[in-house]
C-alpha cells in the first residue's frame, strides 16, 4: 500500500471513531435521567421507560426507607437528574433535606398516591399508571412508547396475577392460619392466607406481645410465621419456635434477595416460598 494510501486509510478510520463516539453520546444525551426512591418504582420505571430513561435506585432494597442515610453521591446524581419519583412511604422523611442538598432547580418531584403493598399485582398495576403519567408529564415526546409498553407491562402483571392464583388455590391457602409482620398482612390476605395475628418489627416484641401471638399461635393452630426481610429479618422467629410453626422471611422490594431484581422475580420468590413451606 502506497504512503498516499495510508494516510487516507488512516483519516477514513479516525473519521469512523469519531462518528461512534459521537453516536454515543447522542444516545445518552437524549436519555431522562431518573432517580426512584425504592427499587419498586425503578423497576417500573425501566420496564414503562425503556432505552428513553437512565434510572438510579436511592434505597437498597434489603433496608427499610426509614432506616436509609442518604450519601454524598446520592446528592450529586440528584442535582443532575431530570425526575425523582417517590413510592410514598412514610419513612420517606429524608426527601425534603435531600432535595435541598442537591440543589436543582430543574428537578421535578412526584410523591405516588398509590396506597397499599405494591407486591399485589392489582396495585402495582395502578404504580404503572402512576409512573406512566409521570414520565409523559416530563417526557411528552416519547409518550406514545411509554403508553406501549406501558400497556404491555400491565398484560404481563395480569398474567403473572393468574398463574400465581391458580397455583394459590391449588394449595388450599385459605386453610392456613399465620402469624405474620403487619407490613406483610396485606399482601398475604392477597394470596388467600388466614392472618389470625400480627407484630410490627422487632422491638415490638416486648415479653407480653410475645406471649400474646404465642397462644393465638397455639389456640388457632398457626403453621407459619412470615418476618419482612427490610424491618427485621427472623423477628418472629422465636414465636414460631414456641408454636412449632414454620418461620419465613419475605420481601417487600425487587432486589432485597438474591435473583429477585424484578418486580416478578421477587413475587414468585415470596410465593414460592410460601408454598414450599405448606408441603
Amino acid at each position: 500500500m502506497s504512503k498516499k494510501h495510508l494516510i487516507i486509510a488512516s483519516i477514513l478510520g479516525i473519521t469512523l471513531i469519531i462518528a461512534s463516539l459521537a453516536s454515543c453520546n447522542k444516545s445518552n444525551i437524549g436519555k431522562l435521567k431518573v432517580m426512584t426512591g425504592t427499587s419498586l418504582v425503578t423497576d417500573i420505571v425501566q420496564q414503562v421507560g425503556g432505552d428513553h430513561v437512565e434510572v438510579f435506585n436511592l434505597v437498597p432494597p434489603s433496608e427499610h426507607p426509614g432506616n436509609f442515610d442518604v450519601k454524598p453521591g446520592d446528592i450529586k446524581t440528584l442535582s443532575t437528574a431530570n425526575l425523582f419519583l417517590l413510592q410514598g412511604l412514610p419513612g420517606e422523611t429524608y426527601v425534603d433535606n435531600f432535595v435541598s442538598a442537591a440543589n436543582n432547580p430543574t428537578l421535578k418531584v412526584i410523591k405516588s398516591n398509590v396506597d397499599g403493598n405494591w407486591m399485589i399485582p392489582s396495585i402495582q398495576s395502578s404504580a404503572v399508571d402512576w409512573v406512566l403519567s409521570a414520565l409523559i408529564d416530563v417526557d411528552p415526546a416519547n409518550a406514545a412508547d411509554y403508553q406501549t409498553a406501558a400497556t404491555n407491562y400491565k398484560q404481563a402483571i395480569l398474567n403473572e396475577e393468574q398463574d400465581i392464583e391458580s397455583k394459590l388455590v391449588a394449595a388450599n391457602v385459605t386453610k392456613i392460619n399465620v402469624i405474620a409482620s403487619s407490613r406483610q398482612t396485606d399482601f398475604l390476605q392477597w394470596a388467600g392466607f388466614n392472618v389470625v395475628g400480627t407484630f410490627d418489627d422487632a422491638s415490638s416484641l416486648i415479653p407480653r406481645a410475645v406471649q400474646n401471638l404465642v397462644d393465638i399461635g397455639k389456640l388457632d393452630h398457626v403453621t407459619l410465621v412470615v418476618n419482612n426481610l427490610q424491618d427485621s429479618e427472623d423477628a418472629g422467629k422465636g414465636i414460631a419456635a414456641a408454636i412449632g410453626a414454620k418461620n419465613l422471611n419475605l420481601s417487600n422490594f425487587p432486589g432485597g434477595l438474591k435473583n429477585t431484581n424484578t418486580w416478578e422475580k421477587a413475587i414468585d420468590y415470596n410465593v414460592n416460598l410460601l408454598l414450599s413451606a405448606i408441603k
